[in-house]
């Protein structure tokens, strides 16, 4: 019997230990979860043999997936599902259905089993939202078109991989003979669960939730006893306490306190993450890692390479911009934490070996150490690859107008040219209207364009980087030229080919900072619109003066 004292050192000394890897991982800016795994591998078995206390560590990992999946539960509003959009939908399940069935292909072509290449063909789909979300908040790009649309098949991957581990761990244990009794009782308990829980979210949570909600300790609290209690129940169920705890976060979503919530959970759960992706490290064993490395590096190779580039296939056909699409698949180029968690729950069930496990898990730490460059430093290597992208241009279908579309049009009475039309330039829009300026709106997004086209404006699917486009607009005819793309090459850009069009007239360009806003001056922009410091003035003079 291992002492708590005993467990209680080797914890802190684990910890110490993921600490010194983590800052090593930061300064070669490298993602925290492949540190992880390396301190696992470091103090098991395969390592120094530090660890003794596995229980405890295997505990931690358990409520750390249990949280994660709680965390990803109460992100996912129904509202805001629906105001993702057809492009993560479409997008989302047509990569999936792509990715999965060639990577499907590919482990056949490799002599692996059907059943173990269907796990890898489904392991490849999904992509990581920790890694994602973390480095396109980093750099601003969260809210950017690419990070929506990278967000919004994010979404769709998190439910499917959901649904994936429900109909595993439902039917792991059915045999033939007795299918059918065992996907009707399937039904039976998952209905029973579903509508039990139903009416107590609908009648008693919130009322829970009002009276607990006087101390935001006491809701956190709430929260995570609500999280273990259905994961509970719904491993009692046979569905697995991760597919209950994500039932749970759903449950919450719809409340006025996740946000809250969530924001409290999020460093709950990634320290306790931490201890997942160490307890991976441990049961790795290096003998596997060695022994699948081609068919690891081949693997690779398909997610970094072909993922993207299927992708980028989807995004032209659906109508965006070659620069849209690039961006996005760039981002999405490796496999996901829930890979590992769907691989490990493989193991478990005896569906696939402990060597299958060691591949993926290789597989994971190649394409998340890869692709943190490939989204770090996506735009320079756009612009590289840009010469031979061309062909993009001809997959590229837009459902929207075009300005070749509406060639007959007499545009000599338009004032402005709008690149950018989100929340600040449909904004500016708006406010160019009322003021009686006459405004040629243009964006890279179709569904944008739809809306505002919808709303009566003169908008037009676009994209400020193709020369060709540039040269179908009414320049001599307009006195400014406004762009909300808060992007110093963009800017720089736009204003080279303005300069090769001889434009006239004003250019007005939209920076997030003092020093791009310099340079930009210095280029040749006659106005450089910082939306957040204007904003705060603006508030300010409101403020005073009311």
């Amino acid at each position: 019997m291992i002492s708590s004292d005993h467990i209680f050192a080797e914890i802190a000394i684990i910890m110490m230990i993921a600490t010194v890897l983590g800052a090593g991982a930061v300064r070669l800016r490298q993602p925290l979860i492949i540190a992880f795994i390396a301190v696992g591998i470091l103090v098991g078995p395969a390592g120094l043999s530090l660890l003794t206390a596995h229980e405890s560590v295997n505990l931690l990992a358990e409520l750390g997936i249990t949280l994660l999946l709680f965390v990803v539960g109460l992100k996912l509003d129904l509202h805001e599902i629906r105001t993702v959009g057809k492009v993560a939908l479409i997008a989302g399940m047509g990569q999936i259905l792509l990715i999965g069935g060639l990577g499907f292909g590919v482990a056949i072509l490799l002599g692996f089993t059907p059943l173990t290449a269907a796990y890898l063909g489904i392991t490849f789909t999904f992509s990581s939202t920790i890694i994602i979300v973390k480095l396109l908040s980093d750099k601003r790009e969260i809210d950017a078109l690419h990070g929506r649309i990278a967000v919004g098949i994010l979404i769709i991957q998190d439910i499917l991989v959901v649904l994936v581990m429900i109909g595993l761990t439902a039917f792991a244990e059915a045999s033939q003979p007795y299918l059918f009794l065992t996907i009707f009782g399937v039904i039976v308990k998952g209905s029973s669960f579903l509508v039990i829980i139903s009416v107590i979210t609908r009648y008693l949570l919130p009322k829970i939730l009002d009276l607990l909600a006087q101390s935001t300790e006491l809701l956190l609290l709430f929260a995570i006893t609500w999280a273990f209690s259905l994961a509970s129940v719904g491993n009692a169920l046979g569905f697995s306490k991760e597919v209950g705890a994500f039932v749970a976060g759903v449950t919450l979503a719809s409340t006025a306190y996740r946000a809250t919530i969530g924001a409290k959970l999020v460093s709950v759960r990634d320290f306790l993450l931490l201890f997942f992706f160490i307890n991976l490290g441990i049961h790795v064993n290096i003998h596997y890692l060695t022994a699948e490395i081609v068919p690891a590096l081949l693997f690779s190779a398909f997610i970094l390479i072909g993922k993207p580039i299927m992708l980028m296939i989807l995004l032209a056909r659906m109508g965006y911009s070659r620069y849209t699409s690039v961006i996005t698949s760039l981002s999405l180029g490796q496999i996901s934490e829930f890979s590992l968690i769907l691989a490990t729950l493989g193991v478990s069930l005896g569906h696939i070996s402990p060597s299958i496990l060691g591949l993926i898990t290789l597989v994971g730490l190649i394409t998340m150490g890869a692709s943190t460059y490939l989204i770090l430093y996506s735009h320079p290597l756009y612009e590289r690859l840009t010469p031979y992208l061309t062909f993009f241009d001809y997959l590229i279908t837009s459902p929207n107008r075009s300005l070749k579309e509406a060639s007959l049009m007499d545009f000599s009475h338009v004032d402005v040219i709008l690149f950018g039309l989100g929340r600040y330039g449909g904004n500016l829009m708006q406010h160019f209207q009322q003021m009686g300026w006459h405004v040629l709106g243009v964006d890279f997004d179709p569904e944008l364009v739809s809306f505002w086209q919808k709303k009566g404006m003169l908008a037009f699917y676009g994209d400020a980087e193709n020369p060709d486009f540039m040269a179908t607009l009414p320049l001599q005819h307009v006195r400014w030229i406004v762009s909300t793309l808060p992007n110093k090459r963009m800017g720089l850009m736009l204003l080279h080919t303005l300069k090769n069009h001889c434009f006239k007239g004003n250019i007005a360009l939209t920076s997030h900072n003092f020093a791009e806003k310099e340079i930009l001056c210095q280029e040749g922009a006659d106005l450089v619109l910082l939306p957040f410091e204007d904003a705060a003035q603006e508030a300010a003079r409101q403020i005073v003066l009311s």
